[in-house]
């Protein structure tokens, strides 16, 4: 099946699951944790039954830090976030903590993690995420003209970067709309390891992109040295039909590693693999449906 014939319908598709992205972000929201917003954010879980979590509240609100949000995490597990705590405010809350009755009598529990992060750091780490996010896509817009400096026709050398941008700004929307629906149901945030997972997406998806644009690249060098007058849109379809398999094999076992990871890994990365599997898979769809057909329609309006 030539893909090329039928991309009207892959453009279709496309847009409505970005649509759909889209409005998740815009009603869910992308909930900050600390690594940008600041604060302090201690995870606590219980070895004897877990107290009410009205009764959590309670306790924390006695140590007399202000708001803080308390979430369940787990069977046994809750997480408090609050503004940056002092030692001595960190220890009015454990000490508050350990008053709260359970089945057995006094709470038992383990601090399994503490971190506090000050509004200055946080704000800086946000700049600097956004500016690594927007050096990659510059950087990488700017290799591909490079790289197709000598293909000019029927598309020229930046349309091929420029449409690889299109597809680096999809392959952005759709797991960070993912995202915000995981965030509202299970009150997930976007910390460093989600950042992180979106730029191991850029380069996965541009590596894709590039293994389709390259075999396009070839053939027409080709038809111009032996004078064919082949269609262009012809010559990507082919060139798609070439690279498929071997684009869907290699993104069939980095999923099936980040599945693995999701059932067996720790809970720390969970979140950061989910992201990467649905990243993984739109990049994957993104470059054999998206990328190559979008340079068909760009083709016409140059020949016009």
């Amino acid at each position: 099946m030539n893909i090329a014939t039928h991309r009207t319908i892959y453009f279709w598709l496309t847009g409505l699951i970005l649509a759909v992205a889209v409005a998740a972000i815009l009603f869910f929201g992308l909930p900050r944790a600390i690594d940008f917003t600041g604060g302090s954010l201690m995870q606590i879980r219980y070895s004897e039954g877990r107290p009410p979590l009205a009764t959590i509240i309670e306790q924390v609100s006695s140590a007399s830090i202000g708001g803080a949000s308390v979430r369940e995490v787990g069977a046994d597990t809750v997480s408090i976030r609050s503004r940056t705590l002092t030692p001595a405010e960190h220890d009015a809350v454990l000490t508050a903590l350990s008053g709260s009755q359970t089945s057995a009598g006094k709470s038992d529990f383990q601090e399994l993690s503490y971190t506090s992060v000050g509004p200055a750091l946080g704000t800086q780490f946000a700049n600097k995420a956004l500016w690594a996010l927007l050096a990659v896509v510059l950087a990488t817009t700017l290799y591909i003209a490079f790289a197709f400096r000598k293909v000019s026709r029927p598309v020229p050398s930046w349309c091929y970067g420029l449409t690889v941008v299109a597809i680096l700004v999809h392959d952005l929307i759709i797991p960070a709309g993912f995202f915000a629906v995981l965030a509202y149901f299970t009150g997930a945030e976007v910390d460093a390891l989600f950042v992180t997972a979106l730029l191991a997406l850029l380069g996965y998806s541009v590596n894709d992109t590039i293994v389709i644009f390259d075999r396009v690249r070839e053939h027409l060098a080709r038809n111009e040295r032996v004078g064919s007058k082949e269609a262009f849109a012809e010559t990507v379809g082919k060139s798609i039909s070439e690279t498929m398999t071997r684009s869907i094999n290699t993104s069939l076992t980095t999923a099936l590693a980040l599945l693995a990871l999701v059932i067996f890994g720790a809970a720390a990365t969970r979140n950061f693999a989910l992201v990467m599997l649905v990243g993984v898979i739109a990049g994957t769809y993104s470059s054999i449906l998206l990328a190559a057909p979008l340079l068909i329609p760009l083709s016409r309006w140059f020949a016009r």
